[in-house]
């Protein structure tokens, strides 16, 4: 597999600069590939960075891992969400958006609130 370009998507619709870029790249890889064989076996950490995507993916996959947790918690405990969302003092709402993996915008202060819904204790640290 062979990933050409990575970009944010926000409508159904692939812009058309964004699929030139794509097949532009792939044209450079196979020169490449016939001639030297150079990028072959590069990190996809690396491919993020020149795209000035890795900051957005890490994000989205953080919050999408204490989504997870905090769903399993939950189900462990046998809350529904009407009853985490009183014991968190908040709206079923708020805890969907919470739960919603795809959606980046909580705060420390909602996820303290859950985390001692559940009984546990949020613990933040930079590494």
């Amino acid at each position: 597999m062979i990933l050409l370009h990575g970009f944010v998507k926000k409508s159904q619709k692939t812009p058309p600069n964004e699929l030139d870029t794509a097949r532009r790249r792939l044209n450079n890889l196979e020169k490449d590939y016939t001639m030297n064989k150079k990028h072959i076996g590069s990190k996809f950490d690396d491919f993020l960075k020149e795209e000035n995507l890795l900051e957005q993916v890490q994000a989205a996959a953080v919050k999408r891992v204490v989504a997870y947790q905090i769903a399993q918690e939950m189900k462990l405990k046998k809350l529904t969400k009407t009853e985490m969302a009183s014991r968190m003092k908040t709206s079923r709402a708020a805890l969907e958006r919470l739960l919603d993996p795809d959606n980046a915008s909580i705060t420390l202060f909602t996820l303290e609130r859950a985390a001692s819904a559940l009984g546990k204790k949020l613990k933040v640290e930079l590494a």
